[in-house]
């Protein structure tokens, strides 16, 4: 069979002429078919390693698969841990820090500072980025939460075993002998100042008592101040630890020097009448870390509770401020 003629048209001779293909033509022709065949090639090459992955490809794509799937247990037991966490978390501010007497942990504290901003820009632009950012960010929080959680914890125990001293530290009796609770005359709060006779804050109790009554110390501490102090009179401070003081005025004797260690229930002094004072009586205040607290609420190894209401009452008394 032989190839067909092409014809065309001479513009000079108007007249059909055979067209003769030069070497540059079959040149092309042959290059034209060249590139198709590559580029069919290629689109056969591609989709078959689509349909027909090689065994490492297999492998690969099992592997990702494996990966993918403990991701997914991996975020549950995160969630598992988060659970349980909170329950910790709870449970140490309302009961174990609460017990001990510690102020509880704010949930920023515990949660803290994650990762800057760009990690998890970076994360979020990888394959499954959603559930590898997800993962990353609740790891980050429970690592921070674990860390704040075990810093409390050593809290707690160190409170523990420093509780047998606190409780013997910290004030707990009445200063002066007053069974029959008579011998309180005036209370904590504003009251009208014996001598100016002007509405004043009164910062402690007083107890009436004969001149050279017994004082004890409240609970075991050091002598940190002995020695007069204006208005005050006579004076002693002692520091029981724990941010606990209490203070000790209007003396007529001092039996106790500075840096002495005395115990609850010791004799530190003997009541007076020095100072600001209309009558022979004991001051007596508690502080705590530097503020005055109402002494009331801390006779508790020496009042039962009935005994504790009556003593509330009679210390409400605005009539016999003596100070």
């Amino acid at each position: 069979m032989t190839a067909k003629k092409k014809y065309k048209i001479n513009p000079e001779t108007l007249a059909m002429e055979q067209v003769e293909h030069g070497l540059n033509y079959w040149l092309r022709q042959t290059g034209i078919y060249i590139i198709a065949g590559i580029i069919l090639g290629i689109i056969f090459l591609y989709l078959f390693l689509i349909l027909f992955p090689s065994p490492r490809e297999k492998q690969l794509q099992q592997e990702k698969e494996e990966i993918l799937s403990q991701m997914k247990v991996l975020n549950q037991q995160v969630d598992q841990m988060q659970a349980v966490m909170s329950d910790l978390q709870e449970r140490d501010n309302n009961l174990y820090r609460v017990l001990f007497g510690a102020e509880p942990i704010p949930l920023n504290v515990r949660q803290g500072t994650q990762r800057k901003i760009e990690y998890y820009e970076q994360i979020a632009k990888m394959t499954n980025s959603q559930l590898a950012a997800e993962l990353v960010l609740k790891v980050d929080i429970l690592e921070k939460e674990l860390y704040v959680q075990s810093k409390s914890y050593d809290e707690v125990v160190n409170l523990a075993k420093t509780r047998e001293l606190r409780m013997e530290n910290i004030p707990a009796i009445q200063p002066i002998l007053n069974k029959d609770l008579t011998r309180i005359a005036s209370g904590f709060g504003l009251r009208i100042d014996p001598v100016y006779h002007t509405s004043k804050f009164h910062h402690g109790m007083d107890f009436t008592a004969p001149t050279g009554t017994e004082i004890y110390a409240t609970g075991n501490a050091i002598v940190k101040f002995n020695g007069w102090r204006q208005g005050y009179g006579n004076t002693i401070i002692l520091d029981h630890g724990f941010g606990y003081e209490t203070l000790y005025a209007h003396l007529y004797e001092s039996l106790v020097v500075e840096g002495q260690h005395v115990r609850r229930s010791d004799v530190i002094a003997l009541v007076g009448n020095t100072g600001k004072s209309t009558g022979p009586h004991l001051h007596y205040e508690v502080r705590l870390h530097g503020q005055p607290v109402d002494p009331r609420n801390y006779y508790f190894m020496d009042l039962s509770p009935e005994e504790y209401d009556k003593m509330i009452q009679m210390s409400s008394n605005h009539g016999n401020v003596l100070d």
